[in-house]
């Protein structure tokens, strides 16, 4: 991975990350667009990853660099955040943006005071998040068509 995660803070930013959204879940997964903006992006902490060795128009540069990798934080109880929205581009999968997302955000809600994260991960990409520390809280179900299991990890 050659490149960096930051917090979305511009607008640019987080459309940045709104596409790569839409491309994993939208057009690579099939997930209908309105499950995917579901009205609380406002409420959430926003982070995008940027590959310093493409961009955006193809050239190389990264004067421009294309964004590969977004996720969101959402608090949604006392000292408890919600991962939500974590994607990796599929030709970027399997180069460490995944956990570099994942560790800015877990730096971030812990600067913030969470204590601990909950999420409703995939079945593909649960052995991805037991890597970092996450346990599996429930059976599978299924959302948006397809499987997920619950999962936690405490960051104290």
């Amino acid at each position: 991975m050659t490149g960096e995660v930051r917090r979305a803070e511009t607008d640019v930013e987080r459309e940045d990350a709104f596409a790569v959204r839409f491309e994993v879940f939208v057009e690579e997964q099939g997930v209908p667009e309105d499950l995917e903006v579901d009205g609380k992006d406002d409420e959430a902490v926003h982070f995008v990853g940027y590959a310093a060795d493409e961009s955006s128009d193809g050239s190389g540069s990264d004067a421009d660099p294309r964004p590969v990798a977004a996720a969101r934080l959402r608090e949604v109880g006392d000292a408890t955040g919600k991962v939500e929205r974590v994607a990796v581009l599929e030709e970027r999968r399997g180069d460490g943006w995944g956990r570099a997302i994942m560790e800015e955000l877990e730096a971030t809600a812990a600067d913030r005071g969470l204590s601990t994260l909950t999420m409703h991960a995939q079945t593909p990409v649960e052995g991805f998040y037991r890597s970092l520390g996450y346990e599996t809280t429930s059976d599978v179900f299924e959302e948006a068509g397809i499987p997920h299991v619950e999962m936690e990890k405490s960051l104290d």
